[in-house]
């Protein structure tokens, strides 16, 4: 079994910035793709970034120029800096990613962090 543990969220200004983390940890064998969603009050979740094994990025269009997705393969953990944090910015954020745990078939599931709320006032 794979465990996710996020932190990094709180309340800023608008302007402000925050780092998010997210450490996996437990029975993994390899990690691929890791990610950042977001969801705020009465929407859907959406994809913020994403960043491939090899390190490719992808951003949503509403966050590129202002977040930043990294990830430490040797520590099993993603980040998400973010800067110049809007109002809109406002949501409970979640780490995804894919992996295959070290038993015996490898098996290769998406697992979810529990979220972790990042509040920008106006």
């Amino acid at each position: 079994q794979v465990q996710l543990v996020e932190s990094g969220g709180g309340l800023v200004q608008a302007g402000g910035s925050l780092r998010l983390s997210c450490a996996a940890s437990g029975s993994i064998f390899s990690i691929y793709p890791m990610g950042w969603y977001r969801q705020a009050l009465g929407k859907q979740r959406e994809l913020v970034a994403a960043i491939t094994s090899g390190g490719s990025t992808s951003y949503a269009d509403s966050v590129k120029g202002r977040f930043t997705i990294s990830r430490d393969n040797a520590k099993n953990t993603v980040y998400l800096q973010m800067n110049s944090l809007k109002p809109e910015d406002t949501a409970v954020y979640y780490c995804n990613l894919r992996a295959a745990d070290s038993g015996y078939f490898r098996r290769v599931m998406d697992y979810w962090g529990k979220g972790t709320l990042v509040t920008i006032s106006s």
